[in-house]
């Protein structure tokens, strides 16, 4: 049962953070909800971590291991901010654009490390997906002056991120 929970339960989470992120930059949950979301997000990453430590030892799974212990310290310094100042900060900024930017990363390790039969092109797309929502959502404002770019980066980061890992859960 746990092994079935590792395998899916990241089918579930990364669409649950992002979606998360977006109703927190919409305003629809309160501070004090983001910083316990921030404390069980890093209690999960180190379980899983931890857990799935033996297994993440090679190939491309090694590269998700790294992912994740960068995740978490990403995370960890975002935790802090986020006690330390009470409005967006530059810490946040970083860690956001950790979760964007490394697992699209990843997907690109993944994507040329895989079989030819086991979907490359799945990872691309959620590499370029991760990577355009970046980009949308940190230089967006600065071209449009509102905050839907914020929601439009998030969005494509989301999108992205959920079918490279539900492709991935589908393929363990």
């Amino acid at each position: 049962m746990f092994r079935r929970l590792r395998k899916n339960g990241s089918v579930f989470l990364v669409p649950l953070a992002w979606t998360f992120v977006t109703a927190a930059h919409l305003d629809l949950v309160a501070r004090e909800t983001v910083l316990v979301a921030h404390v069980v997000m890093t209690t999960v990453f180190v379980l899983f971590t931890a857990a799935s430590w033996s297994e993440m030892r090679s190939g491309v799974l090694y590269a998700w291991k790294l992912v994740l212990v960068t995740g978490t310290g990403f995370t960890l310094v975002g935790l802090a901010a986020l006690v330390a100042a009470p409005a967006y900060t530059e810490p946040v900024a970083a860690m956001l654009s950790a979760w964007m930017l490394v697992p699209a990363a990843a997907y690109v390790y993944t994507a040329r490390n895989v079989a030819p039969d086991e979907g490359p092109p799945v990872y691309r797309l959620a590499a370029a997906l991760s990577v355009l929502g970046w980009v949308v959502y940190f230089l967006g404002p600065l071209l449009s002056g509102s905050g839907l770019p914020f929601i439009a980066g998030l969005t494509l980061v989301n999108v992205g991120q959920t079918v490279g890992i539900a492709y991935a859960g589908y393929r363990y």
